[in-house]
């Protein structure tokens, strides 16, 4: 996480208030793409002198806010919850040996079905994701936001483990 993305969080900076939206997890990815061309124009260091800090700030919140996975980060993290991306997802740990066993043999073909099963996972996971977006903005429940959080984190422990079968498999990895 960037540092200026922890002091503006730090100091209660809403992202969702300075595009004027309802805090949601389904966004309308143009409607807030419009939004920040707007305030972009609005804010611009050339045309306005308090432009600089408010631009930047605006950059960060739009980062944030058009990646799904980053705005419900967000969400769970304002709301109190922590994520947690080292512990290995349980209903992984077999699968989780396995893969290590073939990184350390560097066994080219386990690696990549290992890639084809996790990036099935990571679908599969985006969709569940989406179900659990749906019903938080319905809803803004608190056990809601708990099964995202818990997505998340599976997601994330997931993404680490394609990104080093990729550096397996380009050369990558140093053992």
């Amino acid at each position: 996480m960037r540092l200026r993305n922890v002091v503006f969080r730090l100091i209660a900076v809403d992202y969702f208030q300075i595009f004027e939206i309802t805090p949601q997890l389904s966004l309308n990815a143009a409607d807030l793409q419009r939004r920040f061309y707007s305030l972009s124009r609005k804010y611009h260091p050339d045309l306005n002198p308090e432009g600089l800090e408010k631009s930047a700030l605006l950059n960060d919140a739009f980062r944030t806010l058009r990646d799904p996975v980053a705005r419900a980060e967000y969400v769970v993290e304002k709301n109190g919850l922590e994520l947690n991306t080292r512990d290995v997802p349980p209903e992984l740990l077999e699968e989780v040996f396995e893969f290590n066993m073939a990184l350390e043999e560097s066994d080219q073909a386990q690696l990549a079905e290992f890639s084809k099963r996790f990036h099935a996972m990571l679908r599969e996971i985006d969709s569940e994701l989406d179900t659990e977006f749906l019903a938080w903005d319905q809803a803004q429940s608190q056990d809601v936001l708990t099964r995202v959080r818990s997505l998340l984190n599976r997601r994330k422990y997931i993404a680490n483990l394609v990104r080093t079968i990729n550096q397996a498999l380009n050369g990558h990895l140093s053992n």
